[in-house]
């Protein structure tokens, strides 16, 4: 990795960190899920960094995938709440992933949220070149288990790549045949769940995220006005994910124009990911670069 990449993860890193943190010091009783998102995302961007993915805000068995759509205006934040805020950001395509979970105004759930934290510690302390990602698996299983719940078995960390959030390498929650090993310079996001739940997500509604497909993307569209959209879509987001209410000022009739673009396989809808015993859900994330002997925290 050349300096000029470094000093974009770092600078990546360190204004998501920032905006993660801002977002989680807002989340009350009676805030609306809008108002968060909204606000997260303008701190990233008026620090000078693009928006790798909507802000994410999965409510208690909701593990990951939910952003609040334009017209959301009656979602508000509850009393027991346990919100996972995910957010990322990118520097000319260098993406930092990072999340904590919030629970709000209760305490109930104080030992779950330390599970992950500490699960991610140790996924930390184990990480750098080579290493066995089964074993951090392996790890990061085990501490959660140490506190009396289970780690979410299809759920795992990612590599990051220049404008791709899922490249190559897996880093597992659990133990397993996970046969990648780092090298010196990749960039990982690790992110552990704990549940009192099945440890397994299955899927559920749409998030209102979606992302443009390259592979199919350039398939005839007949309509003109989805046409346009893709185009848009694929010239201001890339491959990277997006939000329904990012679209309403690209296209005004946005709704109808991603429905025909979902029609047609030019872009992707994620499911919402629930724990399917329908238990509460924590989660902790970081974003690394891998060192020989270790690794940098860049969130």
């Amino acid at each position: 990795m050349n300096d000029d990449i470094y000093k974009k993860y770092r600078r990546a890193g360190k204004i998501a960190a920032k905006a993660r943190d801002h977002g989680a010091e807002l989340i009350k009783e009676g805030v609306s899920y809008l108002e968060i998102a909204t606000s997260v995302e303008s701190e990233i961007t008026k620090n000078g960094a693009g928006l790798a993915f909507p802000v994410n805000l999965s409510i208690n068995e909701l593990a990951a995938h939910f952003t609040p759509r334009h017209a959301d205006s009656t979602l508000f934040f509850k009393k027991g709440d346990v919100v996972k805020l995910d957010v990322g950001a990118h520097v000319d395509g260098y993406i930092a992933d990072t999340a904590r979970t919030v629970e709000v105004g209760t305490n109930k759930y104080a030992n779950m949220i330390k599970a992950s934290q500490k699960a991610l510690e140790k996924a930390i302390e184990m990480m750098k070149a080579n290493v066995n990602l089964s074993e951090i698996g392996k790890a990061i299983a085990e501490t959660i288990a140490s506190y009396g719940y289970r780690s979410i078995d299809n759920l795992t960390g990612h590599s990051l790549e220049k404008y791709n959030l899922h490249s190559g390498l897996s880093v597992p929650n659990v133990s397993g045949n996970q046969i990648g090993r780092p090298k010196v310079g990749d960039v990982l996001a690790i992110e552990p769940f704990a549940t009192d739940g099945a440890g397994h997500v299955v899927s559920g509604a749409g998030s209102n995220i979606y992302r443009y497909d390259p592979s199919i993307g350039s398939r005839i569209i007949r309509d003109s006005k989805s046409r346009s959209l893709a185009a848009t879509l694929r010239n201001k987001f890339n491959t990277l994910p997006f939000a329904e209410r990012w679209c309403i000022d690209i296209l005004p009739n946005a709704d109808l124009s991603l429905k025909k673009l979902l029609f047609a396989r030019c872009i992707k809808h994620y499911p919402q990911l629930i724990d399917s015993g329908k238990g509460i859900v924590t989660q902790t994330e970081h974003t690394v670069m891998v060192n020989e002997d270790g690794c940098e925290i860049t969130t």
